[in-house]
C-alpha cells in the first residue's frame, strides 16, 4: 500500500521509499523516512495534494510523491 491509498484519519508507518536520486532525497528532507508514523489529515477533492502530519508538523504532499512512499498500518 502507498501513502496515496491511505484514507483520511488513518495513521500509517513508512516501510520503504521508492524513487531515485533527487526525488527520494526531497521526500526524506521533508521528514518522511523509514519507520516514521504519518497521520493523513485531509485529501483534496481530486486527490492532489494529500495533507499529512509527520514528526509533529503539517505537510502537503503531491500525489506523485505520495505514490513513492510504501506504508503499512501502524
Amino acid at each position: 500500500m502507498t501513502l496515496r491509498d491511505v484514507k483520511t484519519g488513518q495513521t500509517v508507518k513508512v516501510e520503504k521509499l521508492n524513487g531515485e536520486g533527487a526525488v527520494k532525497r526531497r521526500i526524506m528532507d521533508m521528514g518522511i523516512t523509514k519507520g516514521v508514523e504519518i497521520y493523513v489529515r485531509k485529501v483534496a477533492p481530486l486527490g492532489d495534494p494529500v495533507e499529512i502530519t509527520v514528526r509533529g508538523y503539517e505537510l502537503s504532499v503531491r500525489k506523485a510523491d505520495a505514490e513513492m512512499v510504501q506504508v503499512k498500518e501502524a
